[in-house]
């Protein structure tokens, strides 16, 4: 196989994205931030996801809670160095992990979609961070 060619191969792929906890005030900034990290090199988002908001197992520049992202897309091999060192020197994510998805059909990646259910939670973080200014602070609602 020619070098242009394992450069143009487009495999699909899953990421895990760290964001310090703070980002729960602007979740959509976030996945924002991962989309574009994503389609910058070349890569087309399948679903992305906030997957999970939990402690961390250890501190990571002084966090001790994290939200992460889930993204499956598809890119050309030679983006995902370009992919990861963005993710690296971002200011803005703590780590960021990507593996071939290659066993997961097309189907399983789009079902993995939320989007919406992302940009619901954003507006609702939105609403209760509103009504409760100058209130003590109180805990987000929970999305399930």
């Amino acid at each position: 196989m020619s070098t242009d060619t394992v450069s143009k191969t487009v495999r699909q792929y899953e990421g895990m994205f760290l964001f310090p906890q703070a980002v729960t005030a602007d979740l959509t900034a976030a996945s924002d931030h991962v989309r574009d990290s994503i389609t910058r090199h070349g890569g087309e988002v399948v679903s992305l996801v906030k997957w999970d908001e939990r402690r961390l197992a250890f501190d990571i520049a002084g966090n001790k809670r994290g939200v992460y992202f889930l993204a499956y897309f598809k890119a050309p091999t030679s983006a995902i160095a370009s992919i990861e060192r963005d993710c690296n020197l971002s200011e803005r994510m703590l780590r960021a992990m990507i593996v071939k998805a290659d066993h997961l059909s097309l189907e399983q990646m789009q079902d993995a979609e939320g989007q919406a259910k992302l940009l619901l939670e954003s507006k609702l973080r939105r609403q209760t961070a509103d009504s409760t200014e100058g209130e003590g602070e109180a805990p987000p609602p929970a999305i399930d």
